[in-house]
Protein backbone atom coordinates (compact mmCIF):
# COMPACT_ATOMS: atom_id res chain seq x y z
CA UNK A 1 0.00 0.00 0.00
CA UNK A 2 1.62 3.29 -1.27
CA UNK A 3 0.41 6.67 0.21
CA UNK A 4 0.84 9.85 -2.00
CA UNK A 5 0.91 13.18 -0.29
CA UNK A 6 0.65 16.36 -3.09
CA UNK A 7 0.60 19.89 -2.54
CA UNK A 8 2.96 20.21 0.16
CA UNK A 9 4.94 22.67 -0.92
CA UNK A 10 2.10 24.95 -1.47
CA UNK A 11 0.68 24.07 1.82
CA UNK A 12 4.06 25.11 3.68
CA UNK A 13 4.33 28.04 1.35
CA UNK A 14 0.56 28.99 2.35
CA UNK A 15 1.16 28.73 6.01
CA UNK A 16 4.49 30.73 6.11
CA UNK A 17 2.97 33.61 4.44
CA UNK A 18 0.12 33.01 6.76
CA UNK A 19 2.22 32.72 9.96
CA UNK A 20 4.56 35.86 9.25
CA UNK A 21 5.64 36.35 12.99
CA UNK A 22 6.89 39.80 11.90
CA UNK A 23 4.00 40.63 10.99
CA UNK A 24 1.92 39.16 14.24
CA UNK A 25 5.01 41.34 16.02
CA UNK A 26 3.83 44.61 14.54
CA UNK A 27 0.08 43.80 15.01
CA UNK A 28 1.06 43.34 19.05
CA UNK A 29 3.42 46.20 19.33
CA UNK A 30 0.48 48.87 17.64
CA UNK A 31 -2.06 47.39 19.43
CA UNK A 32 -0.06 47.73 22.64
CA UNK A 33 1.29 50.74 21.98
CA UNK A 34 -2.56 52.31 21.11
CA UNK A 35 -3.63 50.23 24.59
CA UNK A 36 -0.81 52.44 26.66
CA UNK A 37 -2.07 55.32 24.71
CA UNK A 38 -5.95 55.07 25.35
CA UNK A 39 -5.15 53.84 29.16
CA UNK A 40 -3.31 57.11 29.66
CA UNK A 41 -5.93 59.45 28.27
CA UNK A 42 -8.59 57.65 30.48
CA UNK A 43 -6.09 57.70 33.70
CA UNK A 44 -8.04 60.51 36.72
CA UNK A 45 -5.48 63.25 36.42
CA UNK A 46 -4.84 65.00 39.61
CA UNK A 47 -0.25 65.66 39.52
CA UNK A 48 0.24 63.58 36.29
CA UNK A 49 2.16 60.67 37.90
CA UNK A 50 -0.04 57.74 37.26
CA UNK A 51 -0.71 58.57 33.40
CA UNK A 52 2.70 59.43 33.30
CA UNK A 53 3.48 55.61 35.04
CA UNK A 54 1.66 53.52 32.74
CA UNK A 55 4.40 51.33 30.93
CA UNK A 56 4.61 49.29 28.05
CA UNK A 57 6.38 45.83 28.26
CA UNK A 58 7.17 43.60 25.19
CA UNK A 59 8.02 40.17 26.01
CA UNK A 60 8.12 36.78 24.45
CA UNK A 61 10.39 38.05 21.30
CA UNK A 62 7.34 41.38 20.94
CA UNK A 63 4.74 38.70 21.12
CA UNK A 64 3.35 39.75 24.27
CA UNK A 65 2.53 43.27 25.08
CA UNK A 66 1.68 44.36 28.75
CA UNK A 67 0.64 47.55 29.85
CA UNK A 68 0.65 48.71 33.54
CA UNK A 69 0.88 51.61 35.51
CA UNK A 70 3.69 51.04 38.45
CA UNK A 71 2.30 53.77 40.97
CA UNK A 72 1.46 51.98 44.47
CA UNK A 73 -2.09 53.63 43.81
CA UNK A 74 -3.49 52.60 40.58
CA UNK A 75 -5.91 49.77 41.98
CA UNK A 76 -7.52 52.03 44.09
CA UNK A 77 -7.87 54.49 41.29
CA UNK A 78 -9.07 51.71 38.83
CA UNK A 79 -11.67 49.43 41.46
CA UNK A 80 -12.16 52.42 44.29
CA UNK A 81 -12.56 51.87 47.58
CA UNK A 82 -14.74 52.06 50.69
CA UNK A 83 -14.36 55.35 50.84
CA UNK A 84 -13.89 56.75 47.14
CA UNK A 85 -15.54 55.70 43.77
CA UNK A 86 -13.80 53.83 40.90
CA UNK A 87 -12.49 55.75 37.98
CA UNK A 88 -11.38 53.03 35.99
CA UNK A 89 -9.02 53.01 33.04
CA UNK A 90 -7.03 49.94 32.38
CA UNK A 91 -10.39 48.42 31.91
CA UNK A 92 -12.07 50.63 29.85
CA UNK A 93 -9.17 50.91 27.77
CA UNK A 94 -8.84 47.12 27.40
CA UNK A 95 -12.24 46.53 26.28
CA UNK A 96 -11.95 49.23 23.20
CA UNK A 97 -8.70 47.97 22.08
CA UNK A 98 -9.22 43.92 22.33
CA UNK A 99 -11.92 43.95 19.29
CA UNK A 100 -9.37 46.03 17.56
CA UNK A 101 -6.45 43.71 18.32
CA UNK A 102 -8.82 40.97 16.95
CA UNK A 103 -9.83 42.19 14.25
CA UNK A 104 -5.80 42.95 13.18
CA UNK A 105 -4.78 39.79 13.97
CA UNK A 106 -7.59 38.34 11.66
CA UNK A 107 -6.45 40.31 8.46
CA UNK A 108 -3.20 38.22 8.82
CA UNK A 109 -4.69 35.42 8.27
CA UNK A 110 -7.06 35.81 5.72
Amino acid sequence: MKIKITGMNELRTGLDKRMDLKAVRTVVQKNGADLQRNAQEKAPVDTGTLRRSIGLDLTDSGLTATIAPTVEYAPYQEYGTRYMDAQPFVGPAFNEQKNKFVNDMKKLVK
